[in-house]
């Protein structure tokens, strides 16, 4: 009988704790007489705000994918928190970038597909998502664009793209030729070797126009390594001044790689197809370069290894304190 009793009050004292934590307040009492009701707490996924998305409504090629963006990024830019661009909407969907970086063409034809006209490639299909960055992931895609710093050592042939002080890629390049040389656009003689100096970027071409800078005949087609004519492709080329000077040097995709890692250009940084979309959305206005002329560097193994005085220009090394100080 004592264990019953026990038994029973412990049912009470249970059902009275279970009573008190389901009320709220008086309101959750119901009519005098009536049974308690009880409220329970909301669903934690109810309180949880859906990620704002848009669905690509048609295919969109590359020769519309920048006014696409455009109009995508001003129709949704008063609806977030932050000031939504063309780059952190990329940023926050990376898959756009991978996209863009297979129309390569010399990664396309090793697949099998000679890409002739990459202007018409589709790039967007229709019924892709775009999903735009909650506030959280918008700032610290923000303060990661802040804090990038674009580092071309011109002897090593090599761009880099630094966040926080970290390299995070690695591209080869060419660089300009060791020679002076009159050029039709210029109307005059110019050095044509790359300058080093600290700057930023400050134009963005989305549209390039092609001109022999040496005859200054503007041209559409251009001829491949592997002997094929192809319609030039539309990949942004990006404009940087250095010490405060403009000196036309730009940063732009080469169709011929074999001519990277070698001094080959009138003075501008050319890279590969593929690397030039993922650089490009690694530098928006004013993000921080370095242009250096670093002969001594440290290779795979952690050995010292001096490079070819490509320019004659000598022992001429950027303090490391230089570098950093290209950053906001």
């Amino acid at each position: 009988m004592a264990n019953k009793i026990g038994i029973a009050l412990g049912f009470l004292a249970l059902l009275s704790v279970f009573t008190a934590c389901g009320r709220r307040d008086e309101k959750t009492t119901g009519v005098e007489g009536n049974p308690p009701t009880f409220v329970l707490p909301p669903d934690p996924v109810d309180t949880v705000p859906e990620r704002l998305f848009t669905v690509v409504p048609r295919d969109i090629a590359v020769k519309a994918y920048f006014q696409y963006l455009k109009a995508t990024a001003d129709a949704w830019d008063s609806l977030v928190p932050y000031p939504l661009s063309e780059h952190l909407l990329v940023r926050a969907n990376p898959w756009i970038i991978d996209t863009l970086e297979n129309t390569d063409y010399y990664r396309r034809k090793q697949r099998g597909d000679t890409l002739y006209v990459q202007p018409n490639a589709v790039v967007l299909h229709k019924g892709d998502t775009l999903f735009f960055p909650d506030s959280l992931h918008a700032l610290a895609l923000l303060d990661q664009m802040r804090n990038t710093l674009i580092d071309v050592n011109i002897p090593e042939y090599r761009l880099r793209i630094l966040e926080y002080g970290k390299t995070i890629y690695t591209f080869p390049i060419r660089v300009g030729k060791n020679r002076v040389r009159y050029l039709e656009l210029a109307g005059h003689a110019v050095d044509l070797r790359t300058k080093p100096g600290t700057g930023s970027v400050i134009r963005l071409n989305r549209y390039p126009t092609f001109e022999d800078p040496v005859s200054g005949k503007k041209f559409t087609h251009t001829r491949r390594d592997d002997k094929i004519t192809t319609l030039m492709p539309q990949i942004p080329w990006v404009e940087v001044e250095l010490n405060g000077q403009r000196y036309g040097q730009m940063i732009h995709p080469t169709t011929n790689p074999e001519t990277l890692e070698k001094a080959y250009s009138n003075g501008c940084v050319g890279l590969g197809e593929a690397d030039a979309w993922r650089f490009y959305y690694h530098a928006p206005l004013g993000t921080a370069v370095v242009f250096r002329y670093d002969l001594e560097i440290i290779g795979v193994s952690g050995d010292t290894l001096l490079l070819p005085d490509i320019y004659k220009w000598g022992k001429k090394r950027t303090p490391l304190r230089a570098v950093f100080r290209a950053l906001p």
